[in-house]
């Protein structure tokens, strides 16, 4: 797969990622810990604030993969 295609397509994944990943935070949070005191609330947000870091690796990872040998 030529890498500008995927450098493509791993920006297009990381974008959609971090959407649905916030939308999907937001709404747990919402309706798990609306009641919950400030620290059960910052300890949330800061779990699933990085939370989201381990699958962007990968696709990063992915996009950078290895660079294709010339003969």
């Amino acid at each position: 797969m030529p890498v500008r295609l995927k450098k493509l397509i791993g920006t297009v994944l990381l974008v959609a990622l971090v959407i649905v990943y916030a939308i999907v935070a937001t709404t747990v949070a919402v309706a798990q810990f609306s009641e919950s005191g400030p620290l059960v609330q910052f300890g949330f947000f800061l779990i699933s604030g990085l939370l989201w870091v381990l699958p962007a690796m990968l696709i990063i990872k992915w996009m950078a993969g290895p660079r294709p040998t010339r003969r």
